[in-house]
């Protein structure tokens, strides 16, 4: 959809695209014009309503999941209203005591100040929540062996510069022998010992296959294992609080994607992946296939990086149903993660180095 349709929706078009996601985000049934109605802003017949409906279907904003007149927003439709028509939350008294009682709180450990306010966050909004301890994206392989195994098979040896070792079996198609495993082990400490990730391009990856003339077919997965682990070797954690939340919603009945959607989580490297990324400041919201991580077609991600003197400590953040009330929880996310900003800015903060990985 261009930029340009986006911007033409006439302002009775967003009042009931408005209008159905907010229906919508309440009970989850499609939308009729009956209800529009009701909106005392929209002085026109149900006809008009009707059309209007219709338009913004064809534009992708809604679908129509049944043959009957009800609409319900679709993923363009969801991304609009958090873009551009959502309303600013007025967080209760009490709500706004339980997040303020963050910042009385004693805590000094990293892990249990995010915790404590990922749970909150939860409790508040009434979905599932999740903490992030990021990547650290700065592992590097100090030093690589590789070892002859037999005419189909090398043994990958990483050792990186937190001492951490990993040994990778590789098997080819093609054969290799004891000088293929000396040469691709000078190559690889030649050009990518003591690089990040990210610091691996392919002008280096193509010096390299250039390099193992007959042999640069086995460039490419070895590279593509060295990659996968590096992001084993930098850590990151993911703990998730009230996953039973997921099942009061009918998006989550079919037992085959709660299983799939549940193994994401606990998988948890596509979710660090998309969540770690140091560009993503601010609140974030991503709206099913948005995500990178497959599984989230039905779902909706909202959170916030928690920042420290530039540093990103980790985030906290929000997993429910496309329909999720987002004017809510984005206000609770953002002032969660305000109050854990300053609550480590005015503690002598102790990072925890082996906290536990299972999900609560």
């Amino acid at each position: 959809m261009a930029q340009s349709s986006r911007n033409e929706l006439s302002e009775r078009k967003k009042r009931i695209l408005k209008a159905i996601v907010d229906a919508h985000i309440v009970d989850g049934e499609p939308v009729g014009s009956k209800y529009i109605m009701q909106d005392e802003h929209l002085n026109c017949s149900s006809a008009t309503i009707r059309n209007e409906m219709a338009e913004l279907e064809a534009l992708g904003y809604l679908e129509q999941p049944h043959t009957s007149s009800g609409r319900v927003p679709s993923e363009l439709g969801y991304r609009f209203y958090v873009d551009s028509l959502i309303e600013s939350y007025a967080m209760t008294t009490s709500e706004i005591t339980e997040i303020n009682k963050l910042l009385k709180s004693k805590m000094n450990e990293l892990d249990q100040i995010l915790l404590t306010a990922s749970k909150l966050a939860g409790n508040l909004t009434n979905y599932t929540s999740f903490l992030i301890k990021p990547k650290a994206s700065s592992v590097v392989i100090k030093r690589f062996d590789v070892v002859y195994v037999d005419r189909h098979s090398l043994l990958l040896i990483m050792i990186s510069d937190n001492s951490g070792v990993l040994t990778k079996r590789l098997s080819f198609d093609m054969t290799v022998n004891e000088m293929t495993a000396g040469d691709l082990a000078a190559l690889l400490n030649q050009h990518i010992a003591g690089l990040c990730a990210n610091e691996i391009t392919l002008p280096i990856i193509m010096e390299i296959e250039s390099a193992m003339t007959d042999k640069s077919a086995i460039v490419t997965p070895i590279i593509k294992i060295i990659y996968e682990s590096m992001n084993e070797l930098d850590g990151g954690d993911l703990k998730v609080s009230g996953m039973d939340r997921l099942l009061q919603y009918p998006e989550y009945s079919n037992k085959e994607h709660l299983r799939e959607l549940l193994g994401a989580l606990e998988k948890k490297e596509d979710i660090l992946e998309l969540v770690s990324d140091p560009e993503k400041e601010g609140v974030n919201v991503v709206i099913g296939s948005e995500s990178s991580v497959k599984v989230m077609n039905n779902s909706a991600l909202v959170f916030k990086p928690v920042v420290r003197e530039g540093k990103t400590l980790g985030a906290i953040g929000i997993i429910g149903p496309r329909r999720m009330d987002y004017a809510k929880v984005v206000a609770t996310i953002e002032g969660l993660a305000g109050n854990v900003e300053s609550l480590l800015n005015e503690t002598d903060l102790i990072e925890e180095k082996n906290g536990g990985q299972q999900n609560d």
